[in-house]
């Protein structure tokens, strides 16, 4: 029972009894809302999530998403679903669970691509710093600059030398308008003084079949996009672009030490809507970094080319500092390279 104080200039008539009556209802939600607030935290989860992955199914977003994912699926004691949303370089996907209740049941795989958009958008359908909550910084992931495999080029000064020449007639792919891929690869046409015509995708999976068929001729991509196919020589491996050579392709060189100083990855991490309780992004934070520790798991995310995050680079606080740098990071050569879209 929640009393209603009389006051000598309101409580009086019928309007003081409607006024006390609204402002009982009002501290009675409050309270309702406060005290199951922690019973909800307590029970989470009650059942089945979703991760959003805001790209197509098997590009290197989907599968790092989908290792994480079964392996929490175990800790959690629920099924953690994957829903493919993509479009907009994954500001769809994240601008949906941006605006979804917070309650802990829907979070987003985040990435490079949501701070870049914050730039490379006119418009972006949400903001990245403020609309969603961050969890954990998971891990990061080289980009790998691959080509169809009768290109005749063999590495990256006969590509530069090639691209140059032949620009007018080539096209460069993207898992989609403002995607990481995109960006790196309008990045890399500046760096080697290129203009090549765009094709975006709506993911790195069908951008790739595409590849392999020889309808366009490059593509930036993660480098889990690329292993099995660069394997069966189904397409040809240029040059990673991360500083350091890749465990996932220990035989391949890097943009560095081909002659170019030129380097691009990209990071994950989860977040869920604004306003979820902090018990329920501290559980979601703890049942990850298990899954990050898990041998099995660090060894299917190696074999992708992805490296987890060390243990000081994993909490909220960590994550939401990261984001607001990120998003100035790469507001720089964004707006140096004049990139912008609707």
């Amino acid at each position: 029972m929640i009393a209603c104080q009389s006051r000598d200039w309101l409580c009086s008539g019928f309007s003081a009894v409607a006024m006390c009556t609204i402002e009982a209802i009002a501290a009675a939600l409050a309270c309702a809302l406060l005290c199951g607030a922690p019973a909800a935290a307590e029970s989470w989860p009650a059942r089945p999530l979703t991760m959003v992955v805001p790209f197509a199914a098997g590009g290197g977003t989907d599968v790092l998403g989908r290792i994480i994912g079964r392996r929490l699926s175990e800790i959690l004691v629920q099924q953690v679903i994957i829903e493919n949303v993509g479009g907009a370089g994954g500001m769809v996907g994240s601008a949906r669970v941006a605006k979804a209740p917070p309650d802990g049941y829907q979070f987003v795989l985040g990435s490079r691509a949501d701070a870049i958009n914050q730039t490379l958008y006119k418009n972006p359908l949400y903001n990245f710093a403020t609309d969603l909550a961050p969890v954990v910084l998971i891990a990061d992931q080289p980009t790998l600059l691959v080509a169809r495999k009768d290109l005749p080029v063999d590495d990256l000064r006969e590509f530069v030398a090639y691209a140059r020449e032949n620009q007018a007639r080539m096209q460069m792919a993207s898992a989609g308008a403002g995607s990481t891929g995109h960006l790196d690869c309008m990045l890399l046409n500046a760096a080697i003084g290129i203009n090549v015509t765009h094709v975006p995708y709506r993911g790195g999976g069908p951008a790739m079949q595409d590849l392999i068929a020889g309808r366009i001729d490059y593509f930036c991509t993660l480098s889990a996009t690329a292993r099995q196919q660069v394997d069966g020589k189904l397409i040809k491996a240029i040059a990673i672009l991360s500083r350091d050579r890749s465990a996932m392709l220990p035989e391949l060189a890097s943009a560095r030490e081909q002659g170019l100083d030129f380097e691009a990855t990209t990071w994950f991490g989860f977040f869920f809507p604004k306003g979820t309780p902090e018990p329920i992004i501290q559980k979601l934070h703890d049942a990850t970094v298990a899954a990050m520790d898990t041998p099995s798991v660090q060894e299917r995310l190696k074999e992708v080319g992805a490296v987890t995050v060390a243990s000081e680079r994993r909490s909220p606080a960590y994550l939401q500092k990261f984001v607001l740098s990120e998003i100035e990071k790469n507001a720089a050569p964004i707006k140096a390279a004049g990139l912008a879209m609707d």
